[in-house]
C-alpha cells in the first residue's frame, strides 16, 4: 500500500497530493481523533485525516490506488481549507466513507476553531459503505439485518481481510505516530476503495446499468461531431480533459518552482479529471449528499451541562472502576483449587495482546465465537479458570461478573498492555517459556525440535518455508495442535529479553 504523510505544504507529499487530486475519481475519507473519556461542551480535536485515491479510470485496480495521511495538527489549517473544501464538493470525485457524518461534524469543527471558516457543511457526490453492504446483500438474497455491522465486519465478508480496530481509540494527537497507527489509518481509508470496486463491478455486470451505457455508445456513433458536441455534459468533460493535458506539458516544460505553484494551485483541483461514463451513471442513480444542518455545530452533550447526576449513577461508576483493578487471587491460584499456572480470556477489543502474551508462554485463549454476548465471555471463564481482559466497560456493568474473573486493560498499544498485564498479576517469565506456544492457536509446541528436512515433510502441502531459511542451520518447532511450523527468529528474542529484562530485572526473571 503506498501511504504518504503530509505534514507540510512546502514539502514533495504535498505536491503529489495535489497531483494525485487532480487525476482521482473515487476517493475513500476518514478521520481520526484523540478519543475523549467525558461529556465535554467541545467536539474533539481531529489531528489525522485519510485521503485513499484512486488513480486512473475505473478499469483500476483497488490495490493501484495512494493513501495521504493528513496531520492537521502539524499543516495550517486556513492554507488546506480550500482543497480540502474542494475535493469535498467537487462533482468530478465520488466520496466514500463509513458513517462519516460524525467525522465531518468534529473535521468542521476542527477547522472553524483554528481559522479555516466556515469549516464543512457538505460532502457530494458521496456514497455510505453501509448503503453498498446493504445493496450487495440485497443482490445475494440475503435478508438485511436492521443492525448495522461494523467496518470490520464488512471488510472481512465481502474482501475477506481482517481489520483490526484496536488502535481505534489509540492517542491520535501525540507524535509521532506509531508504525502501527500509521498502517491502521491507511487500511481503513484504503479498504473503502475495495468495497466499493466490488459494488462497482456487481452494478455493471449484472444491474441495467450495463446495456444502458452500450446504447449510450452505440447511439453516439450514428450523432456524428455536431450531435455528440451539443450533448449537455460534453463541454464540461471536453475542458476537463483539455486542462490535463495542457496541465501535464507546462509542469514538462516549465521550471521546478513554477510546476510546485501550478501542482499547489486551487485550480488543479476545480479542474479535476471527468468521471468516466459508468461512474457517472453510477453516482447519478445511487450517490447522496451529506450536509450538517445549524444544529450539528453544537456538541449534543452541552444541551445536558446542567443536569445533576444521581447518587445511585454516582455510586455505579465508583463500583466499575473498582471491578477495573486486580483486587484478590486468580482463579488458578492454588488456594482457590487451580494449577497454579496463569490463563487469560482476551476478548475482541484485546485480540492482539494474547498473541503478545502467548510469545511469552502465557496460557491465552480468545472466544470460541467471533461475536459472543457477555454471557458467554463469563461462562467460558468461568469453566476454564481464566481471567477475562478487557477494555469493554458495559462488560463491568453485568451483575453476574464473578469476583476476581475480569481485569480491564488500561493501555491502548499491546506491547504496552503486555508489561501492564504482567506487572498486575505479577507473573514470572523466564527464558524457557519464551516462544513456547503456537501464537495462532495457543496450542504448545512439540518438545523436540525439528530438522531441516522433518519440517520440510511437515509443511508439504501445508505452510511454505523460504528457501532462505535452509542454509542457516535453524531448528523448527511445530504446534502439536494445528501444525503451525515455527522456526527461531533470535533478533527477535533478543529484544524481547531486552525489554522484559528492564521492567524485571530479578534472578527468576528476564
Amino acid at each position: 500500500m503506498d501511504t504518504h504523510i503530509v505534514s507540510s505544504i512546502d514539502s514533495s507529499e504535498f505536491t503529489h497530493l495535489t497531483r494525485t487530486l487532480s487525476k482521482s475519481t473515487v476517493i475513500g475519507l476518514d478521520a481520526e481523533w484523540k478519543p475523549v473519556r467525558s461529556q465535554r461542551s467541545t467536539f474533539p480535536t481531529v489531528t489525522l485525516l485519510q485521503l485513499a485515491c484512486q488513480i486512473g479510470d475505473d478499469s483500476a485496480g483497488w490495490d493501484e490506488s495512494v493513501v495521504f495521511l493528513l496531520d492537521l495538527s502539524s499543516l495550517p489549517l486556513p492554507s488546506i481549507w480550500e482543497l480540502i473544501k474542494d475535493v469535498l464538493v467537487s462533482p468530478d470525485i465520488l466520496k466514500l466513507g463509513f458513517k462519516f457524518k460524525q467525522d465531518l461534524i468534529y473535521l468542521s469543527s476542527t477547522f472553524r476553531a483554528q481559522g479555516g471558516n466556515p469549516g464543512f457543511d457538505q460532502v457530494e457526490p458521496y456514497m455510505d459503505i453501509t448503503n453498498i453492504y446493504k445493496f450487495l446483500q440485497h443482490k445475494q438474497g440475503k435478508k438485511i439485518s436492521k443492525d448495522t455491522k461494523s467496518l470490520s465486519a464488512i471488510c472481512e465478508e465481502i474482501l475477506g481481510l481482517h481489520l483490526s480496530k484496536e488502535l481505534q481509540c489509540s492517542d491520535w494527537s501525540h507524535r509521532p505516530l506509531t508504525e502501527e497507527q500509521i498502517r491502521y489509518a491507511a487500511k481503513d481509508a484504503h479498504c473503502l476503495l475495495g468495497i466499493f470496486k466490488i459494488f462497482q463491478v456487481k452494478v455493471i455486470k449484472e444491474g441495467p446499468l450495463c446495456n444502458h451505457v452500450n446504447e449510450q455508445h452505440q447511439s453516439n456513433v450514428s450523432l456524428g461531431l455536431k450531435g455528440i458536441l451539443e450533448m449537455p455534459d460534453c463541454e464540461n468533460k471536453l475542458v476537463g480533459r483539455k486542462f490535463c493535458n495542457a496541465l501535464d506539458i507546462v509542469q514538462a516544460t516549465a521550471s521546478s518552482e513554477e510546476c510546485e505553484r501550478i501542482a499547489r494551485g486551487v485550480e488543479v483541483i476545480r479542474k479535476t479529471k471527468p468521471m468516466d461514463e459508468s461512474l457517472w451513471k453510477i453516482v447519478r442513480k445511487y450517490g447522496e449528499k451529506l450536509f450538517l444542518r445549524v444544529s450539528d455545530r453544537n456538541p449534543k452533550a452541552s444541551r445536558r451541562k446542567g443536569k445533576r447526576r444521581s447518587s445511585v449513577v454516582v455510586c455505579e461508576e465508583k463500583q466499575l472502576e473498582n471491578y477495573g483493578d486486580w483486587q484478590g487471587p486468580p482463579p488458578w491460584d492454588i488456594s482457590l483449587g487451580g494449577d497454579g499456572c496463569p490463563k487469560f480470556l482476551c476478548d475482541v477489543m484485546v485480540e492482539g495482546l494474547a498473541k503478545h502474551l502467548r510469545c511469552v508462554g502465557v496460557d491465552a485463549a480468545v472466544p470460541h465465537s467471533r461475536k459472543p454476548e457477555p454471557r458467554e465471555l463469563i461462562d467460558q471463564a468461568y469453566k476454564e479458570k481464566r481471567v477475562l481482559l478487557t477494555r469493554d466497560a458495559k462488560l463491568l456493568r453485568h451483575q453476574y461478573l464473578i469476583k476476581n474473573q475480569i481485569y480491564r486493560v488500561n493501555n491502548l498499544l499491546k506491547n504496552e498492555q503486555l508489561l501492564e498485564v504482567i506487572e498486575a498479576f505479577q507473573l514470572k517469565i523466564s527464558e524457557d517459556q519464551l516462544m513456547s506456544r503456537c501464537t495462532k492457536c495457543n496450542g504448545r509446541f512439540i518438545q523436540k525440535p525439528l530438522t531441516v528436512e522433518e519440517a520440510i515433510e511437515a509443511a508439504k502441502g501445508f505452510q511454505k518455508i523460504p528457501n532462505c531459511l535452509f542454509d542457516k542451520n535453524l531448528e523448527f518447532w511445530q504446534c502439536m495442535d494445528c501444525n503451525q511450523l515455527y522456526w527461531e527468529v533470535v533478533y527477535f528474542l533478543f529484544s524481547l529479553i531486552l525489554e522484559m529484562s528492564f521492567f524485571y530485572n530479578t534472578e527468576n526473571t528476564l
